[in-house]
Formats: C-alpha cells, sequence, structure tokens
C-alpha cells in the first residue's frame, strides 16, 4: 500500500455516531488520501445542562472507549478534548493541519447552530466542514408532499417512505481498512475519566454500550423476537421490543443495517418495527422543518393554555407516587434504569396532561433528564401525540383510562410487581385499582403502604376536555 501525505490530514469529528463500520462520514474521510485523526469533543455547551448523574456520559464514554481501542489496533488514537466544540474543532483543525473536517448531520437545533458556526470558522482558515448524511434514510426536503411541503401526517408520510426506499438506500457502506489509513498518535490527548467530566461514575447499564453491545443486542432481537413483534411489542412485562433506541440514538449502529434487515425479512413482526423505525425519521424531518416545536406546541391554538400545573402532582408522577399502580411502575423503571417501555411512554404522558394538567413541557423535561435514549425529536414528538398539541397528535378527546391500559397491557400485573413492590402480593385483578378491590392483603393498608390515587381520572378527564375544548 502506498503511504500516505503526512502533511496534511482529514480531521473525522465523532458525534452521535460512535461506531467505525458503515459510517458515511469516515468512509469519505478514509477516501481522502490524507491520514485521518478521529476526534470527539465533549462539549462543555451540552455537559454543563446536564446533572452530574445522568448515566448519557457513562455510555458515552464506555462506547468511546471501545472505538479508541479499534482505533490503536489499527495505528491511530482517538483524540478527545473538552470544551465549547465551536472553538475546539476550528483550532484543532489548525493544529493538525486539516485540509477539511468530516461530520455526520445532526437535525436538533443547538447542533445546527453550532455547525454552521464551525463551518463559517473554517471557511475563514481556508478549509471546509464536509457533512453526510448517516442517522436517518431520507433527510431535509428528500421527501415532500405533491406540493412540495414538509408532510406534518405521518401515514401519507410513511407511504412515501416505502414507496421511496430502494436497495441502495439501506445498504450498508463498505469501508476501508484503517490500517494505514489513521494518524499516528504521536500527542493525541488521553480521554478523560468521568470525574474529570464532572461526572458520576456510570452505573451497571441494561445495555452493553459500544458498537459490539448494539451487534449483541440487535442479534438477539432479530434471532429471538422480531417474528412476534407484532404481537409482544405493547406489552411492558414481556421482552417484546428491540432495546435498541439507545445504540440509534448514539449511533452505535447503522440506521441502514436496521432497515436493510426489516425490509429483507419482510414478516408482520419486521415491517411493523420498520414502521417504528419510520416513525423516528417522521419526527427528525419534522423539528429540521420546524424547529419552534423543541419549545412550541405544533398547534398554535395550544400554545397557551392555562395549565393549572401543581407542582404536588408533578412531583408524585416524577416519583412513581400518583396511587395508579401501572403509571407509578413506568415512572420508577423510568427513575431506576433510564428506559420506560414505549407503550408506557404514552401512558405516563396523557396521565400528566390530560389528568394531572400539567404542561407537556415539563414532563418532556423530565425524561430528557433521565431517558438514557433521549432524543429531542422523538421525545417531543412523543409527547406532543400524546398532548394532542402535535401535528399528527392522538385527538384531545381521547383520553387514557390509566386501569383500563393497565389491564390490558399488563394483565397479569408481572410489570407492576417488579417495579411496585409494595402491591406483589394483590391480586391480578386488585392490582390494577387497588381503591376499588374488595378485599386487600391482610396487613395492607391502603394510604400507608401504596398512596391511594392523587386524583380521580372521571373528573380530571371532563376538566381536560373543558381545557383543551375552548380552544
Amino acid at each position: 500500500m502506498t503511504s500516505l501525505p503526512m502533511s496534511k490530514v482529514s480531521l473525522y469529528w465523532l458525534r452521535r455516531d460512535l461506531r467505525l463500520e458503515d459510517n458515511h462520514a469516515l468512509q469519505q474521510a478514509l477516501a481522502s488520501g490524507r491520514p485521518v485523526q478521529c476526534v470527539f469533543v465533549f462539549d462543555s455547551n451540552i455537559l454543563d445542562t446536564l446533572s452530574p448523574a445522568d448515566r448519557r456520559i457513562g455510555f458515552i464514554w464506555q462506547s468511546l472507549q471501545e472505538v479508541q481501542t479499534s482505533l490503536r489496533a489499527a495505528g491511530g488514537d482517538l483524540w478527545c478534548a473538552t470544551g465549547p466544540a465551536q472553538d475546539i474543532i476550528p483550532r484543532l483543525a489548525a493544529q493538525l493541519d486539516a485540509e477539511a473536517v468530516y461530520v455526520n448531520e445532526d437535525y436538533e437545533p443547538y447542533a445546527r447552530q453550532r455547525d454552521q458556526v464551525v463551518a463559517q470558522t473554517l471557511a475563514t482558515m481556508g478549509k471546509s466542514l464536509l457533512s453526510y448524511k448517516d442517522q436517518v434514510i431520507f433527510a431535509r426536503d428528500e421527501l415532500l408532499t405533491s406540493s412540495g411541503k414538509p408532510f406534518t401526517v405521518f401515514t401519507p408520510y410513511c407511504n412515501a417512505w416505502l414507496k421511496r426506499l430502494s436497495p441502495q438506500h439501506s445498504q450498508s457502506l463498505t469501508m476501508p481498512s484503517l490500517a494505514g489509513r489513521l494518524r499516528p498518535p504521536a500527542g493525541t490527548p488521553a480521554m478523560p475519566d468521568l470525574a474529570e467530566l464532572g461526572f458520576a461514575q456510570a452505573e451497571p447499564c441494561l445495555l452493553t454500550p459500544g458498537a459490539s453491545g448494539a451487534q449483541e443486542r440487535f442479534a438477539d432481537f432479530c434471532q429471538q423476537r422480531i417474528q412476534r413483534y407484532h404481537q409482544q411489542r405493547d406489552y411492558p412485562g414481556v421482552k417484546g421490543v428491540s432495546y435498541l433506541s439507545t445504540h440509534l440514538r448514539f449511533g452505535t449502529i447503522s440506521i441502514r443495517q436496521l432497515v436493510q434487515f426489516a425490509s429483507f425479512d419482510g414478516g408482520e413482526g419486521a415491517m411493523c418495527w420498520l414502521k417504528e423505525l419510520i416513525w423516528r425519521e417522521f419526527y427528525q424531518q419534522l423539528l429540521w422543518h420546524f424547529p419552534n416545536i423543541a419549545a412550541h406546541s405544533f398547534k398554535p391554538q395550544y400554545r397557551d393554555l392555562p395549565f393549572p400545573n401543581r407542582q404536588d402532582w408533578l412531583e408524585s408522577w416524577q416519583k412513581g407516587l400518583s396511587g395508579y399502580p401501572l403509571i407509578d411502575a413506568a415512572m420508577r423503571q423510568l427513575n431506576q434504569t433510564g428506559y420506560m417501555h414505549n407503550r408506557l411512554r404514552m401512558i405516563a404522558a396523557s396521565f400528566l396532561v390530560k389528568d394531572l394538567l400539567i404542561d407537556w413541557r415539563l414532563g418532556e423535561r423530565y425524561f430528557a433528564e433521565k431517558l438514557l435514549d433521549f432524543d429531542l425529536a422523538s421525545n417531543n414528538g412523543g409527547w406532543q401525540w400524546a398532548a394532542s398539541t402535535g401535528c399528527d397528535a392522538q385527538p384531545y378527546f381521547r383520553i387514557f383510562n390509566p386501569v383500563t391500559q393497565s389491564q390490558k397491557f399488563d394483565p397479569d400485573g408481572r410489570f407492576i410487581r417488579r417495579y411496585v413492590p409494595e402491591l406483589a402480593a394483590l391480586s391480578d385483578q386488585a392490582i390494577h385499582a387497588p381503591w376499588q378491590a374488595k378485599a386487600l392483603p391482610e396487613g395492607f393498608v391502603l394510604g400507608r403502604d401504596y398512596p391511594r390515587p392523587i386524583v380521580d381520572h372521571a373528573e380530571q378527564r371532563q376538566l381536560a376536555l373543558a381545557l383543551f375544548g375552548k380552544q
């Protein structure tokens, strides 16, 4: 192999693409003919807004360790820096004499603003920021309505997405060997440990971080559950979903690989799962076209709803002490693990907005703090759907009943018993609504051992209908 020129480098900046396989920007950087230096920035503009206990930093840190190990095995290293990314990347490009910085696109408002600043700064230096599509199949304006406008209803978007999909769109990228193509690790800064970053030591995670963990999780889903996905995905007490959302969020697995497999499988379970991947892209393109929805309701008539926003009810919901067992189990799962089953996200969100009459943005913010798989577009889209404020939302007059939802999706109380163990001795019938039970276990006192409901669903439903119906 011809040795590469060493005077200049190509800088590959990892963000939410923490893998070395099937990686568009890295592929292009390697094809540049210049040695490649990989860099990750612990962006202080983001870190400074997070709690020291935020689980995501531990997941990122462990995933980066795997990236670093692979780079070192190939003769390179991972350059890690801490500070404002918009300052660090241009400075590093100058320091390493990089002609271009290669990135995979990020569509969130902060990322777009940051990348614009970096691109402008690099341009003044005679350098380029080269961006590539990697986290979605179709981005930005690639899918529009027949009138050239963004889709704001999921079903037409989904149909257009499926119609447009071709094998080329989901084909995994062929990556050249890293050996001989990386910048030698002279003077590469060491990765800071979590304490140096101001974060607690990573707690044991339900997910194995990194690309290897993603492939292990994906293989388990494909071999064990995807055929039954459409039948089991709504039941939190059953291992029925893929558990790949965190890996998708941080790019430890490629969306192309997932879509390619689902399309090739073609079974009912696989196609149902593919639709969930399309929902993810629907919310991504929605945030791209309407960035103001990050802070405001999509529907203007619901932007100034006079929610009472009782703080004590919000705190009861957050702690899993609402008196509604399935809601409490869901919130405790979130608090303990950083994960919440998707069906429960809808039910818990509906309960906060429609039963407790609390602004959806307060719930969205809490999920953003706790979810390991937090993704702004999906989190915002899901909350606005449940709150009836989004573009393609649950109609405001359709309100989840937390008891009947519990009876339907956790019929034997398996999930409730796991996260609300004080109710373990209740019967399968009583566990969904202990206050309605004709008999409770001896020694169990409602209001002492487990709270009574903080609200009456039927009464709150009428108040919600009145609140939304006035608009």
